[in-house]
Order: structure tokens, then C-alpha cells, then sequence
């Protein structure tokens, strides 16, 4: 019986991912799936959106969806009225329990108080906000349309609508951006005293302007000492304003953690919707076409809009439980490696472990496998060491 089929027979629980692609405005440095919002087919789109869903679980059915996340692309680009169509198709087609982490991506100036309260009709619990930067200057650089001035306005609106779950992501090593500047900005985002913080630094992405530009030797970036400053400054700040953090890019307040984003550290599974997204079901991975149009023609013929699929060998699943794992503080249960692939950690990855033990970049805690910090600093050497040459 393959693993598909197994969750045919289970109808376990499973998390959504559903992936608005529209934008007011292009950032320099995104890779995400998103085009312009202006003259696209918005409606028709949300239309397709539900249908895949439906269709999805017809395949695929589950009994209860743990956590939803709206992402994007810009989904509070859409009005109040095509947020309402969405968000009520979205909960005719998924079961989901009032309560459970439903999470909705923003940006400070496409918020209001209207799109709020449509997004809380429909059970929506918490938004994450990408701010990236406080620092006007920096903002502009990058390619962002807000200002911090923004982010102080859109703050008014969660107050007024006793909205408290929020989470910003902010970006460090940027173009001339000095540790002062960052400093700055951290500062700024602690003051609003947040349940949740993300953190990325400034990765150069294929067919992006920043890309081009860095090829043609036009972008200023921080060195990797300056970045690794940055991150460690970042780590300190977060721990003493009592916000833990619970996976190498995320700080909360105890009990405040992405439920939906521990799906994928945990290497679970989950539906992805709409253009551009991948999922994760049994033994598979998927990815639907990205450009709107590619999208949209499967769904008018009533066929899901999947591009590529990925049987996974339990090799192939064993790296992933790793290094999606590792990158949680607490890292990965070996007995749970154990009764997942039905063979011990050390069978499979003695080697591997006795010499990132020897290198100080991992741990052993009780029953887990975990980061030091100096693996903190230098994740992707770890993770790596996972994967076959």
C-alpha cells in the first residue's frame, strides 16, 4: 500500500498552505511566486483557489486541518470583498476547528481596520507582517513601499480591533546596513512588545533584481563576520526581552510558537493551494504550476494544476526529518526517528553525528540531537552533512 493511499485510509489530519501570488508593489530582492496585482484575473483566480481545494481533498481527504497559513505574494493586497470570498470558500472546503492557528500574511499600509475585521469573521487568529526593516532608508533600498511610520499606523488597527497575535519578520544584512542600524531596528520592533519575531538574513535569489545587481557589482553587502554579528546581536536582544528562540529564525513568548511552521519542521504533512505552492502528502511532494494563467487552465477543466510531483525514498525522508529537525532548538527526538523509520538514528547516521559531535556544531540532550551554538551560526554546514554526495 503506498503512503498516499495510507492517508486515504487514515484521514489524518492536515495542515494547508494556500498561496495568494498579488502584489501591490515588487521587492528587490523576492523570489516568491507573485506578479502586479493590476489587471490580473483576482476573481477568477479565488474562484480556482476553492475548486483546487475541493478537488484536493476529494484525493486526498482528511478529517481535520490543524493549522491554515495565507501567504504570499501580498494576500491583504486583495479588497475586503475578494478577502471575504476567499476566506469563506477556504472555510466551506477545509474542517477546521474555531480556535486552531489560522495565520494570514500582511503588509503595514495594505491593512485595514475593514480587511481586519473580514479576517477575523472568518476565524483568522494571527497575521505575520513583513516589516524587514525600521529604517526608511533601508526600506527604500530593498524595494519595500512602506515606511515605519507604517507599521506604527497598522499597529493603531490591531489595537482598535483587540487584534494581539502578531508576528513581524525582519531582514538583516542588507545593502550598507551597519550593526548600529540593526540594532536600531530591533530595538524598534521589541518596543511593540509582540507575541513572535522571524528573522532572515538577506539571501541573493535567482532572477531577482538584487541578484543582477549584485552580479554586475552594484550591491554593498555586510561581509559574513558583520552578518554572523548581526545574527548573534539578534539572538541576544530576543532571549533578554524573554522572547525564546524555538527554531534558528523564531522568537516568541512561551506557547506563541508557528504552529503551522513547526508542520514543516516536523516534517509533516500538509495541502499546498494555489499558484506556485507545494505539498507534502504520504511519500510525495508536489509543486502546482506557478504562472496564473499555467494555473488557471488545469482548474477550468476541472484537473488539479499540479506541475511536478517527488516520490520520496525513506532516504530521502530520513534527510528531511534532519535537517528540518535540526533547525528547531530543541532539535530531533531519536526515539521518535526510531519508531518513524523503524531503524535507529545511529544505524543510519553514526558517522555523520560522531563528527559534528567532535566539531562542537551538535549536542546530545536527554533523548534529542540538537544545534550548539556555534551550529547555530553555521546551520546550513550541518544540515548539509545530512544529505547524500
Amino acid at each position: 500500500m503506498t503512503e498516499l493511499n495510507k492517508i486515504n485510509q487514515k484521514q489524518e489530519s492536515i495542515s494547508a498552505y494556500i498561496h495568494i501570488p498579488f502584489c501591490e508593489h515588487i521587492c528587490f530582492y523576492c523570489d516568491f511566486n507573485k506578479v502586479f496585482i493590476e489587471g490580473q484575473p483576482v476573481d477568477e483566480y479565488i474562484e480556482a483557489l476553492i475548486k483546487e481545494i475541493k478537488l484536493t481533498r476529494l484525493k486526498y481527504p482528511s478529517k481535520k486541518t490543524n493549522t491554515i497559513y495565507i501567504g504570499g505574494g501580498t494576500p491583504t493586497s486583495l479588497s475586503a470583498n475578494q478577502l471575504d470570498a476567499l476566506l469563506k470558500g477556504v472555510r466551506e472546503e477545509l474542517p477546521f476547528t474555531d480556535g486552531d492557528e489560522f495565520t494570514v500574511e500582511a503588509n503595514p499600509g495594505d491593512l485595514t481596520l475593514e480587511k481586519l475585521q473580514v479576517l477575523q469573521n472568518y476565524g483568522v487568529n494571527r497575521l505575520s507582517m513583513g516589516v524587514q526593516s525600521f529604517n526608511d532608508r533601508l526600506l527604500k533600498k530593498i524595494g519595500r513601499k512602506h515606511t515605519a511610520q507604517d507599521v506604527y499606523d497598522t499597529m493603531k488597527i490591531f489595537e482598535a480591533a483587540d487584534f494581539r497575535n502578531v508576528s513581524i519578520d525582519l531582514i538583516f544584512a542588507l545593502p550598507n546596513q551597519t550593526i548600529e542600524d540593526f540594532e536600531d531596528t530591533l530595538n524598534q520592533a521589541l518596543s511593540l512588545d509582540l507575541p513572535h519575531y522571524s528573522m532572515y538574513s538577506l539571501i541573493l535569489e535567482n532572477k531577482t533584481m538584487f541578484y543582477n545587481w549584485a552580479r554586475q557589482g552594484r550591491l554593498h553587502l555586510p561581509g559574513i563576520d558583520v552578518e554572523g554579528d548581526m545574527f548573534e546581536l539578534a539572538i541576544d536582544k530576543m532571549t533578554k526581552a524573554g522572547r525564546h528562540q524555538y527554531e534558528v529564525s523564531n522568537f516568541c513568548i512561551p506557547g506563541k510558537e508557528s504552529q503551522h511552521n513547526l508542520v514543516y519542521w516536523n516534517n509533516e504533512h500538509y495541502y499546498g493551494l494555489g499558484a506556485g505552492a507545494s505539498g507534502y502528502l504520504g511519500n510525495v511532494r508536489y509543486k502546482n504550476h506557478g504562472p496564473i494563467q499555467h494555473y488557471l487552465k488545469p482548474l477550468r477543466e476541472n484537473q488539479l494544476p499540479t506541475i511536478t510531483t517527488e516520490n520520496l525514498t525513506i532516504q530521502n525522508q530520513m534527510e528531511e526529518e534532519m535537517f528540518l529537525g535540526l533547525r528547531k532548538i530543541e532539535g530531533v527526538s531519536v526515539s521518535h526517528f526510531e519508531e518513524k523509520f523503524n531503524q535507529s538514528l545511529d544505524s543510519v547516521y553514526g558517522d555523520v553525528i560522531g563528527k559534528l559531535l567532535a566539531d562542537k556544531m551538535i549536542q546530545t540532550n536527554n533523548d534529542r540531537l540538537c544545534l550548539t551554538e556555534k551550529g547555530l551560526i553555521l546551520g546550513n554546514e550541518v544540515f548539509k552533512e545530512f544529505l547524500i554526495n
